[in-house]
């Protein structure tokens, strides 16, 4: 496997500590979901998002959706921001981003 390809793999244990972290539900919708909704990066891996917990959300299939594909994704992106912050204090945008040669 590419070295990219799999920094910006979600490893199983990132899934499940995510879903731990979102207490098992949609961090958007609240609807319960199983852990392999902890799949959705906030940064996407089509812009260089990494696998790692503070780059990942555990949406519904439904929500996931929509933050990847609708006009709402940039007030989505913006909650979403907010709620990693919470959960990481030091949490920076640009941490979650591949970068060549690391």
């Amino acid at each position: 496997m590419h070295k990219q390809t799999k920094l910006k793999a979600i490893p199983k244990s990132v899934k499940l500590t995510v879903w731990e972290r979102d207490n098992e539900h949609c961090v958007f919708c609240g609807r319960w979901v199983d852990e392999s909704c902890a799949c959705a990066h906030f940064i996407a891996r089509s812009q260089g998002g990494l696998g790692i917990e503070e780059n990942i959300l555990t949406l519904c299939g439904w929500c996931h959706q929509r933050y990847d594909n609708s006009p709402y994704r940039q007030e989505m992106r913006t909650l979403f921001a907010e709620y990693l912050k919470k959960h990481y204090p030091d949490w920076d945008e640009q941490k979650l981003i591949y970068k060549k040669g690391l």
